[in-house]
């Protein structure tokens, strides 16, 4: 077992979607960038690989469901009935578990305990007498009250969430957030940071440096992709698809990258003139920090896309795509609109700066 270091950070993150890992991992980054020594002890069900791209010093990891969240059956659909079957088989969880878990922190050492969006984590903390912290752009039990009109079920796990959430000892809200609190802090959007420049992604995708750059992510949720034959219509463009279903290839103009790539998805982001998406935290703070157009694709059943579109409309250029008209590529008829967009500049902060700031001080 490795030797603890000087401060030692457990992390329970949600494995709904790759947002929330995306996040965590913009944060121990920071962190790893201010306080080297820092070592993270991360658990979840978000497979290893993506954390050991994310993440440039060794961290330890630890397999393990810590939030049902919402059980997706499409990237913009969520199965409601297969959430309440979970909800009711995992809540609450089972004690041996988390005691298990809790004598595992204490044997690493760990000073603190960090949450995107576990509730799981909070009671671990509580069984190992060590501080808990919150960061949050919304929380489950918010999420599950929103459905009580359709699946009154929803009620009673939103009750117990909440009191939960409300125990934990610092909360972080990360911007932008869907109900304001009386938190510790309250940031910038938080996103993982460019690694490699613009150009040399380009190169290494064989992309001339001027030539407009279209990227379609659905937020690390493989799908099919229909509208591949119309991509061709369109001469001089470039499409980067990432997570399709197909395994890697490259047509002319059209790049396929599954949904597990070797190219950082920051990088990505950042060498496109567009990004086409479903709202999700990740993908608009990347989009955000890039300054590139966003044609963005509402999701209408998760309550939190709402704050999202609201922040989008207000501080990114883009056009909203509904769900149809993007399986379908109508959305195709306003490229030329959104390839028109200028670059924006971002010149504040990114948000896990701003909290790995704030983690040194409590260290």
């Amino acid at each position: 077992m490795t030797a603890p270091s000087d401060h030692s950070i457990a992390y329970f993150v949600s494995h709904h979607g790759l947002g929330h890992a995306s996040r965590a991992a913009a944060v121990m980054e920071a962190m790893h960038g201010l306080d080297p020594k820092t070592r993270f002890e991360i658990f979840t069900k978000v497979p290893r690989w993506f954390f050991a791209q994310s993440l440039s010093r060794e961290f330890g990891y630890h397999r393990m469901e810590v939030d049902v969240g919402l059980i997706q059956e499409s990237p913009l659909r969520t199965d409601f009935n297969a959430t309440l079957c979970r909800l009711e088989e995992f809540y609450p969880p089972d004690p041996a578990k988390i005691s298990l878990t809790a004598r595992i922190l204490r044997a690493r050492d760990c000073r603190l305990v960090m949450c995107d969006i576990s509730p799981v984590g909070i009671l671990v903390a509580k069984e190992a007498g060590i501080p808990s912290l919150l960061v949050e752009n919304f929380t489950w039990d918010w999420i599950y009250r929103s459905y009580m009109h359709t699946f009154e079920a929803f009620g009673k796990h939103a009750e117990y969430l909440e009191e939960i959430f409300s125990s934990v000892d610092y909360l972080i809200q990360t911007g932008p957030f869907c109900v304001p609190k009386g938190a510790d802090l309250t940031t910038r959007p938080v996103s993982r940071r460019v690694r490699t420049g613009s150009a040399e992604v380009r190169n290494e995708l064989n992309i001339p440096q001027e030539a407009p750059l279209v990227m379609i992510t659905l937020g690390g949720v493989p799908a099919r992709i229909p509208f591949l034959d119309h991509l061709k219509g369109f001469p001089g463009v470039y499409f980067l698809i990432q997570g399709g279903n197909r395994a890697e290839e490259f047509d002319g103009k059209i790049i396929v990258l599954p949904y597990r790539s070797n190219l950082y998805h920051p990088d990505l982001v950042n060498a496109s003139h567009v990004v086409i998406g479903k709202v999700g935290y990740s993908t608009l703070a990347e989009v955000y920090h890039a300054g590139v157009a966003f044609g963005y694709i509402p999701r209408q059943d998760f309550p939190e896309s709402r704050a999202l579109v609201s922040f989008i409309r207000e501080e990114i250029n883009g056009i909203p795509i509904g769900e149809e008209a993007f399986f379908e590529g109508l959305w195709l008829s306003r490229l030329e609109d959104l390839i028109s967009y200028p670059p924006l500049n971002r010149p504040g902060p990114n948000g896990s700066d701003q909290i790995a700031q704030f983690l040194l001080g409590l260290l």
